[in-house]
């Protein structure tokens, strides 16, 4: 069997669920993941901006993706249902890929998922954008998903909230934030409105090797 190929990539990252605040799958009396979601179901898009990157000899520098992960009840009892979409400037490589990587087929953080993932919607190629403006992070699908989140209101001069939480995506540090209103998905079938939801963004730096 051939080695796996080597991959890292470091960037920018953020998600809207649709839970209140906070998250009860991270933030809760249980362990994680064994709490009931606050809407009795978890909708949560992943959105991501690669800074730089490389899969083997395919740089994936500046380049987006997004993930969105669909969980019916606890999420720890799995029957989840996955989409991705990657940049539609990527080339045929980097397709490859980012689908590999964000899927979790390449290993790394987001295999942590797949073994709760029972319904695999497919990968799809769009027109992504990712900002960052001030501590204001957003992105958008087009025609597709529209999100956007703030830091949740602290009395701490930084403006921020970081917690080590253990999330897979960034497992030491990540920021507690707030969806804006007007965040909303619609694909496959599925149409969301996490306006005003749980919210989390940190700094990813990941490869799949240990």
């Amino acid at each position: 069997m051939a080695d796996p190929v080597a991959w890292h990539l470091s960037g920018d990252y953020f998600e809207n669920c649709s839970c209140s605040l906070l998250c009860p799958c991270l933030m809760s009396a249980a362990p994680p993941l064994t709490a009931q979601p606050t809407e009795g179901f978890c909708n949560v898009p992943l959105l991501f901006h690669i800074e730089t990157g490389r899969y083997g000899d395919v740089a994936l520098d500046g380049l987006n993706a997004a993930v969105m992960l669909h969980a019916p009840g606890v999420m720890a009892e799995g029957d989840w249902s996955i989409a991705a979409y990657v940049d539609q400037r990527a080339d045929d490589q980097q397709t490859e890929a980012m689908a590999a990587i964000f899927t979790g087929a390449a290993g790394g953080p987001m295999a942590a998922f797949t073994p709760l993932i029972s319904t695999n919607l497919g990968v799809r190629k769009a027109a992504i954008t990712f900002r960052i403006d001030g501590k204001t992070r957003s992105a958008e699908v087009a025609d597709i998903l529209h999100m956007s989140v703030d830091p949740l209101p602290t009395m701490h001069p930084s403006g921020e909230m970081w917690v080590n939480i253990g999330h897979p995506v960034s497992p030491d540090r990540m920021a507690l934030a707030v969806g804006a209103a007007g965040n909303t998905y619609n694909d496959h079938g599925m149409h969301w409105d996490n306006s005003g939801k749980n919210g989390l963004y940190a700094s990813i730096s990941w490869s799949n090797q240990a």
